[in-house]
C-alpha cells in the first residue's frame, strides 16, 4: 500500500477495516498504550464524557449548542456516522477536512507501531489527536459501546454522565440492567462529578460511583426537570441553578435535563440566555428528522426497545389524518420483536426491508419478529425499495416513519438533495 502520507481518506478507512481481525475487541490495554505514547490521556480545556444506552448523540448536540451559544469553542466526537466519516469529529459544529483526518491517522499509525487497533480505537485516537491540535475550550466525548472498556475512556474527563440504562449489546455488556450499569459507570472518575440521568437507576450505578470515589448526582434527587402541561410554557429545571419556562428542545427533554446538570458541574459560566438559545437551536441528523410534508416523512435511528418507545411517544403526539406507514430495517443482533412491539397500534402499514452485511436482518426475519395481526406488512430487498413504495402508497394526509438502524436512515438521507 502507498505511503501513509499520501493515502486518501478512503484509503485510510479501507486500511483501518483490515488491521484488526474483529470489529469489537473491548479493553483499554492496547489503545491505552498508544494513547500514552501520543500524550492523549489528557486534553486541553474541559472534557465531558457521555455514556448511556440511548440519548448520547442528542445529549452531545444539546451540550454543544448551549456551550457555543455561551461563546465557547467546542469539539464533539460521536459515532457512528450517517453519511460521511468526517461527521465523527466536529469543531463548533463544523466537520474537519479529509486532509486533517488523514494527518491524524498518520500520527496514530506511527505511534501504534506493533500494536493492533480496531477501527473504533484507531478513529478515537485520531479524534483525540485532532482535539489536542485544535485545543477547543470543551471536548464532548460520546462513548461508543459501554463505557468502562470503551476507547474514549482512556481520557481523564472532568465530568462524566450517563443518559439512560437499558438492555442493548448484551453479548458485550451483560443481560441485566445492573450489569449494563456497571459498564456505563466505568466512565466515572475519582473526585469528579458523576451525573446519572437514568430515572430508574440500577443500584449498581451508585455502588460503582462509590467504589470509584466519584461524586454522584442523580436525577430526581439532586436535579430534575418538569414540563408544563401547556407546551408553550416550556419546562422548569432545578439543580445548582433553577430556571423556569425553558424552551422545549427538538431533542428528548429527559436528556436536556441531564445535560444541564453535567454542564453546571463543568464550572463554566453559562448565561441563562445561552441555555435558552442552545436548547432552541439544538438539532441532530437522524433523530426525529423531518424530510418533507404532505405526506410527512420522519427518519429516526431508533434501534432498540428503549429508543423505539421514545419514538412511539413522539409519533403519538403528531396528528395524522391518514395512514401511518413504517419503513423498517434492522440488525439481527438487536431486539427486533421488542422494538417493533413498541409501535404496535401506531403503525397501520409496515414496509420491512433487508439490510446488507453480516449483522443485517432480512425482511423475513423482521416479519417473524413483527408477528401476526399487526397491520399489513410487505417485504422488500432494500430500504430504498421499501421507502419508494411507501411514498407511492401515501396520500398527503399520511405519515411515513423510517427507523430501525443508522444504516436504514443513512440509506434514505443519502438520496436527499444537498
Amino acid at each position: 500500500m502507498q505511503q501513509s502520507q499520501s493515502r486518501s481518506l478512503v484509503d485510510w478507512l479501507s486500511y483501518l477495516e483490515q488491521i484488526h481481525p474483529v470489529n469489537i475487541d473491548m479493553g483499554l490495554t492496547r489503545v491505552g498504550i498508544v494513547a500514552r505514547r501520543m500524550g492523549l490521556t489528557t486534553l486541553p480545556g474541559k472534557v465531558l464524557t457521555v455514556a448511556g444506552t440511548n440519548g448520547k448523540g442528542s445529549s452531545c448536540a444539546m451540550a454543544a449548542s448551549i456551550l457555543m451559544a455561551a461563546g465557547y469553542r467546542v469539539g464533539v466526537y460521536s459515532s457512528p456516522h450517517l453519511l460521511r466519516f468526517t461527521e465523527r469529529v466536529r469543531l463548533n459544529g463544523q466537520e474537519l477536512g479529509e486532509q486533517e483526518h488523514c494527518a491524524a491517522f498518520t500520527e496514530v499509525e506511527t505511534a501504534r507501531a506493533e500494536i493492533a487497533l480496531t477501527f473504533f480505537e484507531f478513529a478515537t485516537l485520531a479524534a483525540l489527536w485532532l482535539f489536542r491540535r485544535h485545543a477547543p475550550d470543551v471536548v464532548l466525548l460520546e462513548v461508543g459501546l459501554g463505557g468502562r472498556l470503551d476507547a474514549t475512556n482512556v481520557v481523564e474527563s472532568d465530568v462524566a454522565m450517563i443518559t439512560s440504562i437499558a438492555l442493548d449489546h448484551c453479548d458485550w455488556l451483560g443481560d441485566t440492567r445492573e450489569a449494563v450499569a456497571v459498564e456505563k459507570a466505568g466512565v466515572y472518575r475519582k473526585g469528579r462529578a458523576a451525573i446519572s440521568g437514568e430515572p430508574n437507576p440500577p443500584a449498581t450505578i451508585a455502588s460503582e460511583a462509590a467504589r470509584l470515589g466519584a461524586h454522584l448526582y442523580q436525577v430526581g434527587r439532586d436535579f430534575s426537570g418538569q414540563a408544563h402541561d401547556d407546551a408553550a410554557a416550556g419546562w422548569d429545571y432545578r439543580g445548582l441553578q433553577c430556571y423556569q419556562g425553558l424552551p422545549i428542545p427538538a431533542l428528548p427533554l429527559m436528556n436536556a435535563v441531564t445535560v444541564l446538570a453535567a454542564l453546571e458541574r463543568l464550572g463554566l459560566t453559562l448565561p441563562e440566555s445561552a441555555i435558552r438559545q442552545g436548547l432552541s437551536e439544538a438539532r441532530l441528523a437522524g433523530r426525529m428528522q423531518r424530510l418533507q410534508t404532505d405526506p410527512l416523512v420522519i427518519v429516526d435511528v431508533a434501534h432498540n426497545p428503549h429508543s423505539a418507545a421514545y419514538l412511539a411517544s413522539q409519533l403519538s403526539a403528531i396528528p395524522c389524518r391518514g395512514v401511518r406507514r413504517a419503513v423498517v430495517g434492522m440488525l439481527k443482533d438487536k431486539d427486533m420483536a421488542g422494538s417493533l412491539a413498541e409501535l404496535d397500534g401506531l403503525v397501520d402499514c409496515w414496509y420491512l426491508a433487508s439490510l446488507t452485511g453480516p449483522r443485517a436482518a432480512t425482511a423475513g426475519q423482521l416479519a417473524d419478529a413483527l408477528g401476526q395481526g399487526k397491520g399489513s406488512a410487505t417485504q422488500y430487498d432494500a430500504v430504498s425499495e421499501a421507502y419508494q413504495q411507501a411514498l407511492a402508497d401515501s396520500s398527503p394526509a399520511d405519515v411515513v416513519i423510517v427507523f430501525g438502524s443508522f444504516y436504514t436512515v443513512a440509506d434514505i438521507l443519502a438520496t436527499q438533495p444537498a
